[in-house]
C-alpha cells in the first residue's frame, strides 16, 4: 500500500459514547470496523440501532468525505455510498477536539466470500452493476479512486455490491488523492493517477483479479505481461477475458462502453451455446460456453432487477 495507508487509528474503547457538540446525539462504541488514511470507523449503536460512525482529527479531510456522500446521494438517487446519517464533533476527556460522521452500517460479506460461496455465475452480475454505478458517478463528475475489494461489499435480498467507503473519491480531471497499488494504474506502469473514468476501470479489473489472487501478486520485471498471464490464467474469467483485457490496458474511455461490450459479449456467448446445442455438439470445448450460458440468464436476471431497486 502507499503512503496513503498507513494507519492514523484514533483508539477509543467499546462502551464509550460519543456524545456530538451541536446536535447532541449519542453514540455507544461497539467494535472498531477498522483506520484508513484519514480516520477510524466503528460499529456504534444508536437509539438501538447499529450505526457506522467515522471519526478523525483531520477536519478538512472529512469535510470533505461528507461533501462526497452529499454529492453521491444526489446522483439519480442511486445509492452508490452509504446513506448519511449525522456530522457533528467530540471533545474526548482530554479535551481533544474530533470531526465524525455517522453513515448506515452495511451488514454482508467480501466480494470474494460470496462469488466463492455462491458460484461463478454472479462475476457477470457484479461486473454489470459495478459498471452501472460507475457510469453514474463518472456522469456526475467524480471517480472512486481507491476501487478495490476491500471497499466494496455485497448485501442481501436481493444481492446488490455497495460501497462502503468513499475517501478515494476524486473530482475528474485532478490527481487521485488516495489509492491502494495493488489496484493503480500507475503502480503497473499502465497510465497516470489522473482521475478519469479509465482508472476507476483498471482497478475494477484488479477487483475481479484480486477475487482469484487474494494473496495477490507481483508485478514483476514486466507488469503488463505479468497482469495478461495472471488474467489469461484464471479459467472462470475467460469469458469476460476481453472484457478485462481492455480495461487493464486503458482502451476503455467510458464505463458505457465497457458495459456495451460485456453484454455483447455475454449475447455472443449465449449464441454460440444454443447453437452448440442445435447443433447436437458435445465436445470438452463445449464446457466453458455451456458454463458462460448459465452465467448470462443469472446475470441478464439480477440486472434487470437491480436496476428496480432504489
Amino acid at each position: 500500500m502507499n503512503q496513503a495507508w498507513k494507519k492514523h487509528g484514533i483508539d477509543i474503547r467499546p462502551g464509550t459514547t460519543i456524545t456530538g457538540k451541536w446536535h447532541r446525539h449519542h453514540y455507544v462504541i461497539k467494535k472498531r470496523l477498522g483506520s484508513g488514511a484519514v480516520g477510524t470507523v466503528y460499529l456504534c449503536d444508536w437509539n438501538g440501532r447499529q450505526v457506522a460512525l467515522k471519526i478523525s482529527d483531520k477536519n478538512t479531510s472529512m469535510t470533505m468525505e461528507v461533501n462526497v456522500l452529499k454529492s453521491l446521494k444526489k446522483v439519480q438517487g442511486n445509492r452508490l455510498g452509504p446513506y448519511l446519517l449525522d456530522v457533528d464533533d467530540w471533545e474526548s476527556a482530554g479535551n481533544i477536539k474530533y470531526s465524525f460522521y455517522v453513515m448506515e452500517y452495511l451488514n454482508g460479506e467480501t466480494l470474494t466470500s460470496f462469488i466463492r460461496r455462491q458460484g461463478e455465475e454472479w462475476i457477470g452480475v457484479f461486473m454489470l452493476q459495478l459498471l452501472d454505478d460507475l457510469e453514474r458517478l463518472h456522469q456526475s463528475g467524480w471517480v472512486f479512486g481507491d476501487f478495490k475489494t476491500e471497499n466494496l461489499i455485497v448485501v442481501s435480498s436481493p444481492p446488490k455490491v455497495r460501497w462502503i467507503d468513499v475517501g478515494g473519491t476524486t473530482k475528474i480531471g485532478r490527481a487521485i488523492k488516495e489509492y491502494t497499488e495493488y489496484y493503480d494504474r500507475g503502480y503497473w506502469g499502465l497510465g497516470s493517477r489522473k482521475a478519469e473514468p479509465s482508472y476507476d476501470l483498471f482497478a475494477l479489473a484488479m477487483v475481479f483479479l484480486n477475487v482469484f489472487y487474494p494473496n495477490r501478486f507481483d508485478k514483476g520485471s514486466h507488469p503488463q505481461v505479468t497482469l495478461l498471464k495472471m488474467l489469461n490464467n484464471v479459467k472462470q474469467l475467460r469469458p469476460y477475458n476481453e472484457c478485462l483485457k481492455k480495461a487493464l490496458l486503458g482502451k476503455y474511455q467510458s464505463s458505457a462502453q465497457m458495459k456495451n461490450e460485456l453484454v455483447n459479449t455475454m449475447h455472443q456467448i449465449r449464441a454460440s451455446r444454443k447453437s452448440k446445442r442445435t447443433a447436437g455438439t458435445s465436445t470438452s470445448t463445449g464446457a466453458p460456453i455451456a458454463e458462460a450460458g448459465g452465467i448470462f440468464l443469472i446475470a441478464a436476471f439480477y440486472y434487470i432487477s437491480s436496476l428496480l431497486l432504489p
